[in-house]
């Protein structure tokens, strides 16, 4: 195929994939939205209320950053586990396979899917935060990018998991058995300050601790870890995935399974 031809198979990949969460958008975008708005409720009007500052903000605003995250990773990484899993449960995954589409053209095709969809909840989220909290943006340029490449991240891991799953339960044994405890410990509702030396060792460990300090430095200026170290592992970690997605797809074997 040509780079022409190449850019039309990938612009038509990534129409499908985002015509495919618009369509049905109370089912992928408007939980998200109703979850969070019970987070902003509970977390931040209710019991903020009661705890005070953390980190020198109202707990409100510390924790919307944690959130708005949060939002990001599990609708990037459910868009594309959920799509590309469909496409091997209704048996087209080898038209795509023996198609004269580049890997790189159908991997990115899916993955831009999720990224849209997880930066589309992520505005949406923050939208709805604003009738909470005020955000005064700190660091553009460091919350733009931590935004994308986390969402580029788990929209490959995503994809790494749609590849192994065999059936729908295979799909939500990863975010629920991992990315939810992850994320839930990753400091969203905490700064890992208040907790021992020991726990705060172990913390350091998750690498969800570092994105949502790095996206909260990026909106509030503050963090309780290196920001360049985050960058640092989630380029690591993208750069790991986007590898091994890439191997899956020229050896195939567990795609024709």
């Amino acid at each position: 195929m040509t780079v022409a031809e190449q850019w039309i198979a990938f612009y038509t990949i990534v129409r499908k994939e985002i015509r495919r969460f618009l369509r049905i958008w109370m089912q992928t975008l408007l939980p998200p939205a109703i979850t969070m708005s019970l987070y902003f409720v509970i977390f931040g009007a209710l019991i903020g209320s009661r705890i005070g500052q953390m980190g020198g903000f109202s707990y409100m605003e510390f924790v919307v950053p944690g959130l708005i995250m949060m939002s990001v990773i599990t609708n990037a990484y459910s868009n594309v586990v959920s799509s590309f899993f469909g496409a091997k449960f209704q048996r087209f995954v080898e038209e795509i396979l023996v198609s004269p589409m580049s890997n790189n053209t159908v991997l990115w095709g899916f993955v831009l899917g999720g990224v849209t969809r997880g930066l589309l909840v992520g505005l949406i989220v923050t939208a709805l935060s604003l009738f909470f909290t005020t955000l005064h943006i700190q660091h553009i340029g460091v919350t733009i990018a931590i935004v994308l490449m986390t969402s580029i991240m788990f929209s490959l891991a995503g994809f790494i998991n749609a590849v192994f799953a065999n059936n729908f339960d295979d799909v939500s044994i990863v975010p629920v058995f991992v990315l939810t405890p992850l994320t839930y410990l990753g400091g969203v509702f905490y700064s890992i300050d208040l907790l021992p030396d020991f726990w705060a060792g172990v913390s350091r460990l998750n690498p969800m601790l570092y994105i949502v300090n790095a996206f909260r430095y990026g909106v509030l200026g503050v963090s309780d870890v290196n920001v360049v170290t985050a960058f640092v592992m989630v380029g690591v970690f993208t750069l790991a995935a986007y590898a091994y997605c890439m191997y899956l797809l020229r050896s195939g074997t567990r795609l024709r399974q």
